[in-house]
């Protein structure tokens, strides 16, 4: 996903009027636009397509068509655009199916106006809102059960293709740029070129590709780097726009991996 110029683009489906007024709310005045609402899933499939939003707030149980299965048709049709699902259901069995489906991110409703905001902006930056320890075990259940699928590595430059392999593993911006000893911002925008070429929404998308395509087990192996490259050094930077929610916002303490 780009960083484009004017607000973020927000699409709400929800199939209580309550929660979307509530959310909507929420949203007034912190530099996102409420493009349109949603009360089904089927519903919220055509408001994507008309209105081609940048992150939609799903709920997981809506009439017609739940949550889960209207983001796998969202994802088909249009890639670029990020689901962040919001709901009451507090269950790491729904977290990773809302993964797999193409989600970028799972809130509970409880969330804060601030924290609802940061996420997104977090979505927004190609940052992940998956806790480390679930999200490798996501990548681990993909490299198992999921068929080999063929990525055009080619189109990749080394220094994208070597930051695609560690995305694989799960690790963040701040660990690429350790692992390759670049800046945390050039690594940032390094992630942002391979989420383009992807097609995909967010980071998290990305390394789930990259796994299906065997790059975590080496399977598929980049090219190797340039010998003569110049090492910048990480400065130990930090994306002041980048969050670490709490666990509890995405699942249960009780569930909590690990």
């Amino acid at each position: 996903m780009t960083s484009v110029a004017g607000p973020t683009t927000i699409l709400i489906a929800d199939d209580h009027p309550m929660v979307r007024e509530g959310l909507r709310g929420m949203l007034a005045g912190q530099g996102v636009e409420v493009v349109g609402e949603a009360a089904t899933g089927g519903e919220a499939v055509e408001r994507v397509h008309e209105l081609q939003p940048d992150v939609v707030l799903m709920d997981i149980r809506m009439p017609d068509m739940d949550g889960l299965t209207a983001t796998e048709v969202i994802k088909k049709e249009r890639a670029e655009t990020a689901v962040l699902f919001v709901t009451s259901y507090e269950s790491t069995d729904y977290l990773k199916r809302a993964i797999m489906a193409g989600a970028a991110g799972y809130l509970l409703k409880g969330i804060t106006r601030a924290s609802l905001i940061d996420a997104i902006r977090v979505i927004r930056n190609g940052e992940s809102l998956i806790d480390r320890t679930l999200l490798e075990e996501l990548l681990r259940d993909v490299s198992r059960e999921e068929p080999r699928q063929s990525l055009p590595i080619e189109l990749f430059t080394p220094r994208e293709q070597e930051a695609l392999q560690l995305l694989a593993r799960g690790l963040s911006n701040k660990e690429i740029a350790q692992e390759m000893h670049y800046s945390v911002g050039t690594v940032k925008n390094t992630v942002q070129h391979i989420i383009e070429k992807l097609g995909v929404s967010d980071r998290t998308q990305a390394a789930i590709l990259a796994v299906k395509a065997g790059l975590a087990t080496g399977e598929a192996e980049p090219t190797p780097r340039p010998k003569n490259r110049v090492h910048k050094p990480s400065g130990g930077q930090r994306n002041a726009n980048v969050i670490d929610p709490a666990p509890s916002q995405m699942y249960s303490r009780k569930e909590r991996p690990g």
